[in-house]
């Protein structure tokens, strides 16, 4: 009997087949996100860049601004499952994690395990500031680790699996401060603007015309974890790795190269893992133009979203009304 033939084994896509498909794909994205939200152009790029990073984001802005529906409408047009967490300070683990219930089964009684809401690809954790450090630290984890324990058992997440968390920037009472750490697991901190005149026309007249557009999906599954393949293969120059890191370094105020607003107005500066945010999200960015390479122009595009949530500020730095803005700002300046 002959031996039957070997399986082929699909060949890896070369990356100059994916930076393709990604400039495809980002069209498509684009135009049917835009079928939903009105504007936001500069918030939807970078969350597809955290989308290609594989990381994970925190979209800061006031109620209203649309960052529940920029969300779901990604998950939409992406085919990706999608979940939301309502945080609240009653919020407890297992809530988001889920939990072991007792099932009878021709009775024999057995638990099973009952999975929660954070179990999607593309999970909203809304309001992350509102829950007791016990369960941010629930939230750490899965998206740290990219899997729960609960008991004595180790549940793996799907993937692709990320987390856009949102925070209101101006209510203070009834939250809880975000952790150093956790804010360190978010690859970029996006912050939702107010849409212009005509921007806010538009939306008055969209969303008083009748049922919104529905949004079809433009990518699948596989295509999304494909893409998510590419921004690892996409090359960094020296030059733009240089100025990533010495981005970082000088945020320090330990530092002898820091600027006076970080000697002045910085506890702590970024770590390693804001020198890896910065060219990671850089050669997303680069993915997203379909440029080959990343360079120092993407590094300087994203110094902003990538560290401005790693530095923690002094009380001199409230008193003298500074924002972590105004010090990134300074780093930029001061690493020409």
């Amino acid at each position: 009997m002959a031996a039957s033939p070997p399986e082929l084994v699909p060949e890896r896509p070369s990356a100059a087949e994916l930076l393709a498909r990604t400039a495809e794909a980002v069209v498509a994205l684009k135009a049917a996100i835009g079928h939903a939200v009105v504007g936001q152009e500069q918030v939807i790029d970078l969350m597809l860049a955290t989308l290609l990073s594989r990381g994970h984001a925190l979209l800061v802005g006031v109620p209203g601004l649309a960052k529940t529906l920029l969300v779901s409408s990604l998950a939409k047009a992406l085919d990706l499952s999608f979940g939301r967490v309502q945080f609240t300070p009653d919020l407890l683990p297992a809530d988001i994690t889920g939990t072991d219930v007792l099932s009878q089964d021709d009775g024999r009684r057995s638990l099973v395990f009952a999975r929660g809401p954070i179990f999607h690809n593309l999970v909203l954790a809304d309001e992350i500031n509102r829950t007791p450090p016990k369960t941010q630290a629930a939230l750490l984890e899965a998206m740290q680790e990219r899997r729960v324990t609960v008991g004595t058992k180790t549940h793996p997440l799907p993937d692709p699996f990320q987390v856009f968390a949102t925070r209101n920037p101006i209510e203070q009472e009834g939250t809880y401060p975000l952790p150093e750490a956790q804010l360190d697991r978010f690859l970029l901190e996006i912050h939702v603007e107010y849409p212009s005149e005509a921007e806010e026309v538009e939306i008055a007249r969209r969303t008083t015309a009748g049922p919104r557009a529905e949004i079809e999906p433009v990518l699948k599954l596989d295509d999304v974890r494909n893409l998510g393949d590419l921004v690892p293969r996409i090359p960094a120059t020296d030059e733009a790795i240089a100025l990533a890191v010495r981005l970082a370094r000088i945020s320090r105020p330990t530092d002898a190269s820091a600027p006076r607003e970080v000697r002045d107005y910085v506890r702590f500066g970024a770590g390693p893992r804001g020198s890896q945010a910065l060219v990671l999200a850089a050669k997303a960015r680069a993915a997203l133009r379909g440029e080959a390479a990343a360079d120092v122009d993407d590094v300087r595009a994203l110094v902003i979203p990538a560290l401005r949530h790693r530095l923690v500020l002094s009380y001199r730095a409230e008193a003298d009304g500074v924002r972590d803005v105004d010090v990134v700002q300074a780093l930029a300046r001061a690493a020409r």
